[in-house]
């Protein structure tokens, strides 16, 4: 049995999947066992998705049958999807008995629906399949469908002895018990139970003295970023999940939520980089071109109406052609200033931290750090520009450009992603290209119409 430190020791390099490939070309199905029984789940599946479809394949079938399930959850979509079509519908629903029923709902949603019906008819623990059959018929994105259904409950009219009986029939099913449920008659969550209570209280003590009536739960119908958010706000590690009558129907738990954490922060990423699709570098060329290609054109556009812009001011660049050596500087400082205050507001968002805040002074604050910020960026190149420079003016136009510049971004860069906030648009999009894009062009116009006002004067 491997250690924790051997855990964290492992990597996988180059010199040791040649070694599997020689290996699995030498067909040294002995060899290539034991290093697969040395391993985690998770260092298996890292292992097969560097490796050649035929060559996982290949592996996959040398697992020992007790880790073959958590191999094919840890692999990627890609991987997992090729293996699964490889498989006959009874090694799928083989596969599918061994796991628990929020994994095996997210396992076989990837299977065309014959597919799955087929599968499910297959599956010999008929309470595993019946649970797998509801859990897909809950709305993708909702609480419902990250529950799982195993979970242990006891009713409030039980006394502890037939309590404890009743746990220990039930945690057959269920890997890990964080804690014990108290429903009614009517199946309805109530309570929780604590273990220590319940093994300190007399045998013949109902339950509904001793349970406890304070529980945080939320619908089947609930958005699982809202999950997320309150199992991040209350530090849980498990959360019941009712239905619209408050019956206790599943129960989350923190390695799902921690998923859909890292799936939002990707795809916000995504969009931060101006990607309109969920994407990864897998997909095909064509995919990962259409998710990107929107926005470039939004930059295009931006970029079309900036040179327009320099192009109406070609008499001022004329007589002036110094201005024209700063314009990089002042579209660059703005998009940064504006992605950088953006950034702020979607992370408060995000973690709900600006939740109550008004919108006037969330913008005070921000034009006041921009004045802070502009005043020190135009001192500098103030300073630079006359030591450099024989033109006194060109060095006041460029500062005064420069902070103008500066705050317009911060202003910017707290307003759209607050207001596409209450609009109930992802202010992600805020941080990508509309941002910089729009603060290209106000920076341009700004930069010049203060170089004419001042060189007129």
């Amino acid at each position: 049995m491997l250690t924790f430190a051997a855990v964290m020791q492992f990597e996988l390099t180059a010199e040791y999947l040649d070694m599997l490939r020689l290996a699995i070309e030498e067909h040294n199905d002995d060899f290539l066992a034991d290093q697969l029984q040395e391993q985690y789940a998770a260092d298996v599946a890292e292992i097969f998705n560097q490796l050649e479809f035929e060559e996982a394949q290949y592996l996959y079938k040398l697992l020992p049958e007790e880790t073959t399930a958590d191999v094919l959850l840890e692999l990627n979509d890609e991987l997992r999807e090729e293996l699964l079509a490889s498989l006959s519908t009874k090694e799928i629903a083989e596969q599918l008995d061994q796991m628990d029923s929020d994994d095996a709902a997210d396992v076989i949603s990837e299977l065309p629906e014959d597919i799955q019906e087929e599968v499910l008819s297959q599956i010999e623990d008929i309470e595993q399949a019946s649970d797998i059959a509801d859990l897909l018929n809950y709305e993708e994105g909702t609480a419902g469908s990250l529950m799982a259904k195993e979970l242990v409950s006891v009713y409030a009219h039980e006394t502890v002895n037939a309590c404890i009986e009743e746990i220990r029939r039930q945690t057959d099913n269920v890997d890990v018990m964080y804690t014990v449920y108290v429903v009614d008659e009517k199946e309805r969550l109530i309570g929780l139970l604590s273990l220590k209570k319940l093994v300190v209280s007399h045998p013949i003590t109902r339950i509904e003295e001793i349970y406890d009536s304070e529980i945080i739960s939320v619908k089947t119908s609930t958005a699982t970023s809202e999950v997320a958010a309150i199992m991040r706000k209350y530090d849980l590690v498990v959360l019941p999940v009712v239905d619209g009558l408050g019956r206790l129907m599943g129960r989350i738990t923190i390695d799902d939520v921690v998923d859909v954490i890292r799936e939002e922060a990707e795809k916000d990423m995504q969009r931060m980089s101006g990607i309109s699709d969920d994407v990864d570098s897998t997909d095909s060329i064509w995919r990962l071109s259409r998710s990107r290609i929107p926005w470039l054109l939004v930059g295009m556009c931006g970029g079309i109406i900036g040179s327009r812009i320099i192009g109406s001011y070609e008499s001022q660049i004329k007589i002036h052609p110094e201005m024209a050596f700063f314009i990089p500087l002042i579209g660059a400082t703005g998009g940064n200033v504006g992605v950088q205050s953006s950034a702020i507001i979607v992370q408060g968002l995000a973690n709900n931290s600006m939740k109550g805040e008004r919108l006037v002074p969330k913008l005070m604050k921000e034009l006041a750090v921009g004045l802070v910020n502009g005043v020190i960026c135009s001192s500098l190149i103030f300073g630079y520009n006359a030591l450099i420079s024989d033109s006194f003016n060109l060095a006041i136009i460029v500062s005064i450009a420069l902070i103008t510049v500066i705050m317009f971004a911060s202003f910017l860069g707290t307003f759209v992603p607050l207001t596409l906030h209450r609009f109930k648009i992802n202010p992600a999009l805020a941080t990508g290209p509309f941002v910089t894009t729009l603060n290209d062009i106000l920076g341009i116009t700004i930069y010049f119409l203060i170089g004419r006002m001042l060189y007129s004067v």
